[in-house]
């Protein structure tokens, strides 16, 4: 009773999302205090303030390092910068999984980073897998308003026991809410944090058109302002123990802020280039826990008839939006 009366207390504590994340008021945590290598020993280098860490990717192997704790819930960020010119095939990941613990049912919540030829830019690919629904790809893809190999941008992972939200630069890009239908495909085992970069040649580009050419190598990934503000779940007795400080910025709040929804509105309408719920190739009835929004289910069929569906004269003219860069994901249409 004592146990559940504090995981109780626990999730009415947990039970929502944060708006107005900001880097100023979230605790950095050193490398050597809270990760450990992963692979690639000699691929992998911490800068002399201990906060900043570099990832190579070259002809002998890639490289990353993991969190030391396993987590249940809470707010999971880095500032990145991606390499530049030809990155073809080369995969970089930032993402939640406990796929060592459970090898058969595992969780995971993902930021991958595909790269691209020259002259194109990177993509980002979210996706979530609950209980090992590794068959149900729920990926969706973007591009960004910016260049991600100029400067370090933040990227974002806020996970409660109701609400995945992905943030690029505080932006919200996609939210993700449990719902019934989704049954256990919605994460809810304690996760550790990765971070990878490798060599995805054989599908990161154009279905592996495209592989990682090591001339342009080697490709080097940058992180800093590194954040885990969740909640470290107890080795021995299995139970999520939050700090005060994690509590204070991960009350409860279960919608975005409206300022929040409209600018994700604007970024998915002007940079979303896939989603799961509208690929008419791969599921002909969408998912269950999928909400269909027509105006994006229209752009995405004058963009990609072939994957999304015909496209007919009537829904052309529904159109609402382009899919070219943006000055900014805040600014309107």
């Amino acid at each position: 009773m004592e146990t559940l009366s504090r995981f109780l207390v626990f999730m009415s504590l947990f039970s929502g999302l944060v708006s107005g994340y900001t880097l100023q008021n979230l605790p950095i945590t050193s490398f050597e205090e809270s990760y450990t290598q992963l692979f690639g020993a000699k691929n992998l280098f911490v800068h002399k303030d201990g906060k900043s860490v570099r990832l190579t990717l070259d002809e002998r192997t890639g490289s990353g390092f993991v969190s030391n704790d396993l987590y249940l819930h809470g707010f999971f960020s880095a500032s990145i910068k991606l390499p530049s010119d030809y990155s073809a095939g080369v995969v970089v990941a930032f993402y939640m999984s406990n796929g060592d613990t459970y090898e058969k049912n595992h969780d995971e919540i993902d930021f991958e980073f595909l790269g691209n030829i020259r002259g194109r830019e990177w993509r980002i690919q979210t996706n979530i897998y609950g209980n090992g629904s590794t068959h149900l790809g729920r990926e969706e893809r973007c591009n960004l308003w910016f260049d991600p190999t100029e400067d370090y941008h933040q990227y974002s992972i806020l996970w409660s026991d109701s609400h995945i939200i992905f943030y690029v630069d505080n932006v919200p890009i996609r939210e993700v809410k449990r719902t019934s239908s989704m049954g256990g495909d919605f994460p809810s085992k304690p996760m550790s944090l990765y971070t990878t970069i490798w060599d995805g040649s054989k599908w990161a580009t154009n279905g592996g058109k495209y592989g990682v050419n090591y001339k342009y190598g080697p490709y080097i990934a940058r992180f800093s302002d590194l954040v885990l503000h969740g909640c470290a779940v107890d080795p021995i007795e299995q139970f999520p123990k939050c700090e005060e400080r994690a509590i204070e910025y991960i009350r409860a709040a279960q919608e975005i802020s409206p300022s929040e929804r409209a600018k994700m509105e604007v970024f998915r309408r002007k940079h979303m280039t896939y989603s799961y719920c509208y690929d008419r190739t791969r599921y002909k009835v969408s998912l269950p826990d999928c909400v269909v929004n027509p105006a994006e289910a229209h752009r995405l069929r004058v963009y990609d008839p072939v994957t999304f569906g015909s496209s007919s004269r009537d829904e052309r003219r529904l159109f609402v939006g382009p899919l070219s860069n943006a000055n900014s994901a805040e600014s309107s249409s």
